[in-house]
């Protein structure tokens, strides 16, 4: 059994993926060829914003995001603490000061009331500026932006979507990626929708954050006139190299089709089957509100104290059967942040949720009889 099944997908879109590449190969457009314009307009419209700019991977898109909001020194940037590295790294690398929140135990998102919190501590202190949210969409879930967006608002704070696992959700049919002020996405292989490599994009309606970003993009070339063949030697601002290669452009969009009619309605089912045979037992199980939809990028129990986890997944493997924990640690315990202000952050739910939780393997292509053998495994288990 796979955790995420992308033999199995390739596979099913074998001849369309195979294709992509042999016309890639065949024009020899390998940087910035038609197919990665073509993915732009295409992941725009999908998710209803004006720019959509493809980047080498979802941490630089995150840090170009950053640098276009002149984010640095001085500044206070919130994140929550039950997240991946790259969400709290990509601010600090920029010199903010990165404020964790705890999140909400049932959604694993941040949780905003702490936010609230949060924000008037730092004021209250006068050391920082608030000036950010970093809003992360875990495990497939949109956060809660209509209560963000309405605290980003009264304290005139940028919100920055970190969609890298979201894409493919909405809330009340607006689709992830198009929450924040600027939202970004990451197309690594494991993610909803994804790549043969790394690759990124951010999505925006800001004119402005979108120009400067394509230039931060290419060393910080001059983007005003895309039709001069010396711009590129034109460099009007400190940038970096962050590019999607358009090999990973074609497969992207090879993938497309099956991704959004398919594939997100096929999660979704594993989900509930899920959901179906663990209800009632000693499992927390993941929740989704209303009129929230999730892209599944993982599902992810919650455990009993009273359970090991190590000693679980070693019975879990000996069936054959790979269960991951996501996140092992707290953004705030990491060591990269001790002796900073980010390691005085109380999150007393994200610690609990590093010892309990445990992701069963999710992907479209999982089937009734591999879910029922997770679920079984799991209750013979439980009931020792």
């Amino acid at each position: 059994m796979q955790f995420r099944d992308l033999k199995k997908q390739y596979e099913l879109l074998k001849d369309d993926i195979d294709k992509a590449i042999a016309d890639v190969c065949e024009s020899s457009q390998f940087i910035n060829g038609a197919k990665v314009k073509e993915l732009e307009k295409t992941l725009a419209d999908y998710v209803g914003v004006k720019h959509c700019i493809t980047c080498a991977n979802g941490t630089d898109a995150i840090t170009l995001a950053m640098k276009a909001w002149n984010i640095g020194a001085g500044d206070a940037v919130f994140v929550p603490d039950f997240t991946f590295f790259s969400s709290g790294e990509c601010p600090a690398c920029e010199g903010a000061a990165v404020i964790y929140v705890d999140v909400d135990e049932n959604t694993f998102n941040i949780d905003p009331q702490k936010l609230d919190e949060a924000i008037n501590r730092v004021l209250s202190s006068g050391k920082y500026r608030p000036r950010a949210v970093v809003a992360v969409d875990l495990f497939g879930l949109p956060a809660d932006f209509p209560k963000i967006r309405k605290i980003c608002d009264e304290y005139n704070l940028l919100l920055l979507e970190d969609g890298a696992q979201g894409f493919g959700g909405s809330i009340n049919d607006k689709k992830a990626c198009s929450f924040g002020d600027i939202s970004t996405t990451s197309f690594f292989p494991a993610k909803p929708f994804g790549c043969y490599g790394d690759g990124g994009a951010v999505f925006t309606d800001n004119d402005e954050w979108a120009n400067i970003i394509r230039s931060i993009c290419v060393h910080g070339k001059d983007t005003s006139n895309p039709d001069d063949p010396n711009a590129k030697y034109n460099n009007i601002r400190l940038g970096m190299n962050s590019r999607l290669d358009t090999l990973q452009a074609g497969i992207l969009l090879a993938k497309f089709d099956a991704f959004k009619n398919k594939e997100l309605d096929a999660v979704n089912k594993v989900a509930s089957r899920y959901n179906e045979k663990l209800k009632g037992t000693i499992f927390k199980l993941p929740e989704v509100p209303d009129e929230f939809y999730s892209s599944w990028a993982q599902y992810t129990i919650q455990l009993p104290e009273s359970i090991n986890r190590k000693e679980l997944q070693t019975f879990l493997k000996s069936s054959g059967i790979p269960a991951m924990i996501y996140y092992i640690k707290p953004m705030h315990l990491q060591g990269a942040f001790k002796g900073t202000v980010s390691e005085k952050s109380e999150c007393p739910v994200t610690v609990r949720l590093c010892n309990t939780v445990l992701s069963l393997p999710m992907h479209p292509y999982l089937n009734d009889d591999e879910i029922d053998i997770v679920c079984t495994e799991l209750n013979n288990y439980s009931a020792k």
